[in-house]
């Protein structure tokens, strides 16, 4: 066990299970105090439990995009555990589905709310209360939708697209105090993401080159990495953890299929 965080606190929006509890879990090893949030009271409750307690984990019920309860949030972090060192937008939507130019607007919005505009609104409200004095790191879940494209999946990809500009974007913009990083996870084994693989995971997992979905803890301990010290000089990356998934360039792929090698270069005359 680190104590490469004591002393800080975090927030960890949807940590009250999946890869939101799995993260929250590896900050609390590492010596961290964290404060999770969620839209169930019931579920958060275990989850502070799971995380050793009060002594170690407080809870906040609400919408991640809900203003007064990101302000609540990281107010009671604050008066609760004396900071807000280090946050992870992990709360995520997947409601909108298919192609874009059937897709109802409205569902859209508030995906895009969600994923991408509330990671904002939390980053500017814990640099507003303690990060632009004290520093800080942020890290936001994105996911490898952000780096192709799939019929059916652009309401997804294009909110996680937008997520991955903005963390670049605060990278410069809140740098050099505080630092901004994404990861994109593949398919990881949560309820999230159970529609993808459930009764199918040997063939979901056939074109990863590590022969296997993600579990959470995967997930974890990259975003513990990127908020220590550790990674003291990377911020603006949006680091993908996938398996080896998208080196095949199978971002696009069916599952269980197997890709097509790549034509060998050909330098002939007359051809570019």
């Amino acid at each position: 066990m680190s104590l490469r965080f004591a002393g800080k606190t975090a927030i960890v929006t949807g940590g009250s299970r999946g890869i939101g509890l799995a993260i929250a879990r590896r900050l609390v090893d590492d010596g961290a105090r964290v404060v999770v949030t969620g839209r169930r009271q019931d579920a958060l409750d275990e989850a502070v439990d799971h995380l050793g307690g009060a002594d170690h984990a407080d809870a906040v019920a609400g919408e991640a995009d809900d203003a007064s309860h990101q302000a609540h949030t990281v107010d009671r972090a604050i008066e609760v555990f004396g900071s807000l060192d280090l946050l992870v937008n992990n709360a995520g939507i997947n409601t909108a589905r298919g192609p874009l130019m059937e897709i109802d607007l409205d569902a859209l919005q508030k995906m895009l709310d969600v994923n991408a505009f509330a990671a904002l609104e939390w980053a500017v409200r814990a640099y507003d209360a303690w990060m632009r004095t004290h520093g800080g790191a942020v890290v936001n879940i994105s996911s490898i939708g952000a780096l192709g494209h799939k019929p059916g999946k652009g309401p997804y990809g294009l909110s996680k697209t937008m997520l991955a500009y903005l963390t670049a974007q605060l990278a410069i913009e809140l740098g050099p105090t505080v630092r901004v990083n994404a990861v994109a996870p593949a398919i990881v084994k949560t309820r999230f993401a159970a529609k993808m693989y459930e009764g199918r995971e040997e063939e979901m997992a056939a074109p990863y080159p590590l022969k296997r979905l993600g579990i959470p803890w995967d997930i974890g301990g990259v975003v513990a990495f990127l908020l220590s010290d550790e990674a003291g000089w990377v911020t603006g990356h949006h680091m993908v953890v996938d398996g080896g998934l998208t080196v095949l360039g199978t971002v696009g792929a069916e599952p269980g299929r197997p890709v097509a090698a790549a034509a060998p270069a050909r330098a002939e005359r007359g051809q570019v």
